[in-house]
């Protein structure tokens, strides 16, 4: 999530380049970025449809959705947020806090998304890091903490993190250490947010920023009822329609069908294909599982933003 030209399909290009999910880096100057692949994106070099690619670092499997940075296009990053487990907000480093910046944030909270902050282009002259990072604690959150350089200061970087939570820091007084699943539960409730700089062009603070989310992001709990969140509609070039969820719970199989609606509005249709996305291309398996994105073709009453199965009413 960024306001526009803060660079972050950049960085979505250079987390898919560091992880060897894409071969050539690929620049939205340069109408080559792997996710902007609209022709209306790339005449006007920004992203207006959120898009999915799939990568893995370590042994986590990562669904990255890049949305719009335009004010223009916000409903449809909205719409994204409801399906996000953590959320990268990227800043520039030149340009600061801007407006839709700070939108986004309130959004983020009323969402609840936990968030790790990516502040980009520091290769450029005049960017001032603590400047930065003083912002942000000031109109965001004093819990934004400088995670870039934690092993060169460790007791700094404890303190900081410590100083987010009150029984945080007796423990911390106590031992001189905190936990990494500490830092996980920090994160996850909203009450420390991981700061890095860098940029995303020049590839520097990608793999640490990287590093910290397959480190600290955890794992969300899925039931076994299936429930899916639409956050999404749109048609392939052959002009079937769409409909992006991801399931909250359970199993979703091919030819399965789903209900939605109320009262005389109830409807059932059958799901023809299941389609998770990478860029440009799909592959279509028979069944996906809970913490999938996906799209389905077959459905013709789903919305954005409407919940089936057990998140049905939500």
């Amino acid at each position: 999530l960024a306001h526009v030209d803060s660079g972050k399909t950049t960085l979505s290009e250079a987390l898919l380049y560091g992880t060897g999910t894409i071969r050539k880096l690929g620049r939205v100057d340069h109408k080559d970025a792997f996710l902007d692949t609209d022709a209306l994106e790339k005449a006007r070099g920004i992203t207006i449809f959120s898009k999915q690619a799939l990568f893995t670092a370590g042994n986590t499997d990562f669904t990255l959705l890049d949305t719009p940075g335009h004010v223009d296009f916000s409903t449809e990053t909205e719409r994204t947020l409801q399906v996000l487990d953590y959320a990268v907000l990227v800043i520039s480093g030149t340009d600061g806090v801007q407006s839709h910046t700070e939108t986004l944030w309130r959004l983020l909270r009323r969402y609840h998304v936990p968030t790790f902050v990516f502040v980009n282009k520091m290769d450029q002259p005049g960017t001032d890091k603590q400047a930065v990072l003083s912002q942000l604690q000031r109109e965001f959150s004093v819990s934004c903490v400088d995670f870039s350089k934690k092993d060169d200061n460790p007791d700094e970087f404890f303190e900081n993190v410590a100083l987010c939570d009150e029984s945080v820091l007796n423990d911390y007084l106590n031992t001189g250490s905190i936990e990494t699943d500490v830092i996980k539960e920090l994160i996850a409730s909203r009450e420390l947010f991981p700061c890095f700089f860098g940029s995303a062009l020049k590839m520097t603070g990608v793999k640490e920023l990287l590093e910290a989310v397959t480190l600290y992001a955890k794992q969300p709990a899925y039931t076994r009822e299936f429930g899916a969140r639409v956050f999404k509609i749109a048609r392939d070039e052959q002009g079937a329609r769409l409909t992006y969820m991801k399931l909250t719970g359970g199993i979703l199989k091919n030819k399965e069908l789903l209900s939605g609606g109320k009262d005389s509005e109830k409807w059932s249709e059958k799901v023809n294909q299941i389609r998770i996305y990478s860029g440009e291309k799909y592959t279509a398996p028979a069944q996906v599982q809970a913490g999938v994105v996906c799209a389905v073709t077959g459905l013709t009453k789903t919305y954005p933003g409407q919940g089936l199965g057990t998140q049905a009413g939500t």
